[in-house]
């Protein structure tokens, strides 16, 4: 079976395997080594730049805290099972406590906690961004009339939206009991206002240049708006759709890490600041080992939206581009 695998494999097949696999371990190889020469000529603040084996001994720390924690938290369950057992055989009908553990959130536990925050922020972008974006492209005059609106709100800075929204969510986010802190609340909301608009902006496209022989098809078969809206303009303008959720989702992971350390919700972008604030020998190891962290997560976000592009969108051709 293996010998026909192999038979089939052309010299060109050999050659572009060989390339997709030795090209980037070359480039990766010259990155490391250039990283590594020249963090030694480099001084901070906070002493000598880290350089590869540095960074990869910070981020094992990081791991054996994570660890360390995980089993704090279990012990910390296991005495308060046991504590309450002992007095549930006493008595019957004595009244227990459940405390949650409120040990310190770990690297792997702000990372959950991030992408917790901006697939919030992206969900409620999308939800807002599609149907906005459908309805303008099916109307030249109201997508005359909204598009200045999105290009005036489409530049402007996570910076200058978040003491906007922070004040607006103090303001309106009142509650003795609230389900979600006002931080997280914040983030997520900036993450929307400013990872929404290349998903309507690509929408309103990808809906007003659909061919206009399905507009036909939809009249001909004298389709409801609805159903022509499920039936003909969706899946003819799905690619555009997911070409701008993958730049929101982009957008919204950047943001993020800003809002993040501006607003102190947990998460990377606020390890990334304590790290900063902390200035310990160990700090720039492990703030390059959160940036590390933000681009493979970045470069995995995306490499998800293609998978499922591929997936529900008609171009399939969509994960080799």
């Amino acid at each position: 079976m293996y010998a026909s695998v192999f038979k089939n494999i052309t010299s060109e097949d050999l050659k572009a395997m060989i390339r997709a696999l030795l090209l980037p371990l070359i480039a990766m190889s010259i990155f490391l080594g250039v990283w590594s020469a020249s963090a030694a000529q480099v001084q901070t603040s906070l002493g000598q730049l880290p350089g590869p084996a540095d960074v990869y001994k910070q981020a094992s720390n990081l791991y054996d805290e994570h660890i360390a924690e995980r089993d704090k938290e279990a012990a910390f369950y296991a005495r308060q099972e046991e504590r309450n057992a002992k007095k549930l055989e006493a008595n019957a009908d004595a009244e227990i406590k459940v405390r949650s553990y409120t040990g310190k959130a770990t690297f792997f536990d702000q990372i959950i906690t991030s992408l917790i925050t901006v697939f919030t922020g992206f969900m409620i972008a999308s939800l807002i961004a599609i149907p906005i974006g459908i309805v303008t492209g099916l109307s030249n005059g109201l997508y005359q009339a909204i598009n200045p609106i999105v290009q005036l709100l489409k530049p402007v800075s996570p910076l200058a939206w978040l003491p906007i929204v922070t004040m607006i969510v103090s303001a309106v986010y009142v509650t003795d009991d609230p389900m979600f802190s006002k931080s997280y609340v914040t983030s997520a909301i900036t993450v929307t206002l400013c990872c929404m608009w290349p998903t309507l902006i690509n929408t309103a496209v990808g809906v007003s240049t659909m061919d206009k022989d399905l507009n036909n098809v939809s009249k001909v078969l004298r389709l409801g708006w609805l159903t022509n809206i499920y039936k003909i303009v969706l899946p003819s303008s799905m690619p555009m759709i997911f070409t701008g959720l993958r730049l929101s989702l982009s957008i919204g992971w950047m943001v993020l890490i800003a809002a993040e350390m501006l607003a102190q919700n947990p998460g990377l972008g606020k390890f990334v600041w304590d790290e900063f604030q902390n200035g310990s020998s160990n700090s720039l190891g492990r703030i390059i080992v959160a940036v590390i962290a933000i681009g493979l997560i970045g470069f995995m976000l995306d490499r998800t939206m293609l998978l499922l592009q591929r997936r529900f969108s008609w171009d399939k051709t969509a994960v080799l581009r």
